[in-house]
């Protein structure tokens, strides 16, 4: 019986979007890596509704390779998270790493990743070095880092990096989780004992071009922010009170310089009124966006539609079509979070 048979000990999950001209060297250098490893494995793509052949080619590396790829095919996009929780999902080992399709992560660098778990940690993240993005990714993680850092008390320095490994224990604790608004290297280390980080290689990207745009990534900083913490609404709460403080102080202030120099100095001082004004209506309508922000996520949990809905799951020679709903019983969540 093949290593790849046999129950895994390894599932790497693999979200795919647009990348189609990674995927050969992609699949090739996995399975080299993984059967270096010398335990038994599966490779689980996700095709996060690509728009080029991504699908096409996933499906090939899945009959082809007799069950070692396992290829799960959503029917539209979905986003990054949501596609990993769908390879979560699916997968059957002890330790699940996450890779980047774009190959920026190499695959080598899984290896390093596994002493840890083997030590006993329960969650394993990577840090970057040489990194080869742009000079706004790099201050923006930094700076993303630093908020994770102090709202969760886990000193990880790198929580941008796809490349991970969890326990298994750590899996079925995700799942059992139904938010819609995750970020799954936050909420793994909520229920993780032990973690570690180890320092892996990162490279440029020579196909293909990166999925995050400026929009995306301001997008994304919302929902780290108010999937972690509501730390900003007790931020508000005091900014308020202080505000309400100050205007009250200032407001004794004119009415004191009123009956001290009469009505003329009063109508002179308008325009700083109106400005002090403006300040309060700003601060205003930034707290009601980031209340906004917060009931929406509500909203999207009450509504409780899926994270995801598979089309196929294709694995050697044989294609399963199989509908993924998150209403279903607990009993079927081997296709649901």
């Amino acid at each position: 019986m093949s290593e790849h048979v046999k129950k895994p000990w390894l599932s790497l999950v693999i979200p795919v979007f647009n990348e189609a001209q990674n995927l050969p060297e992609l699949v090739r250098r996995c399975l080299t890596v993984c059967h270096n490893i010398g335990k038994p494995f599966e490779i689980i793509m996700v095709n996060d509704g690509s728009r080029d052949d991504s699908a096409q080619i996933i499906r090939t590396a899945a009959e082809e390779n007799d069950g070692a790829i396992v290829g799960v095919l959503l029917n539209r996009n979905f986003g990054q998270h949501a596609a990993v929780l769908a390879g979560f999902a699916q997968s059957r080992g002890e330790v699940v790493v996450t890779l980047d399709a774009d190959l920026q992560n190499p695959p080598e660098e899984i290896p390093k990743l596994l002493l840890p778990i083997e030590q006993g940690c329960d969650v394993v993240g990577s840090v970057r070095i040489n990194r080869q993005d742009s000079m706004f990714r790099r201050w923006s993680s930094r700076l993303v880092n630093k908020g994770v850092q102090k709202s969760t008390g886990v000193m990880m320095h790198d929580y941008g990096c796809m490349l991970r490994a969890y326990r298994r224990s750590i899996i079925e604790a995700m799942l059992k989780c139904h938010e819609r608004s995750t970020f799954i290297p936050v909420l793994a280390n909520s229920f993780a004992n032990k973690t570690d980080e180890v320092m892996v290689a990162h490279a440029e990207r020579t196909q293909g071009e990166s999925k995050y745009s400026f929009w995306k990534l301001i997008n994304l900083q919302f929902d780290l922010l108010t999937s972690m913490t509501t730390f900003p609404l007790r931020l508000l709460s005091l900014a308020g009170s202080a505000l309400a403080g100050m205007g009250f102080l200032f407001s004794f202030l004119l009415l004191t310089m009123r009956l001290i120099y009469g009505a003329a100095w009063a109508a002179e001082g308008i325009f700083t009124i109106f400005s002090i004004l403006f300040i309060f209506l700003g601060v205003q309508l930034l707290a009601m966006g980031l209340l906004g922000e917060y009931i929406g996520r509500i909203y999207n949990d009450v509504r409780a539609r899926p994270r995801y809905f598979i089309q196929d799951v294709v694995s050697g020679n044989k294609t399963d079509a199989q509908v993924t709903s998150l209403l279903s019983k607990e009993s079927t969540r081997q296709e649901l979070p």
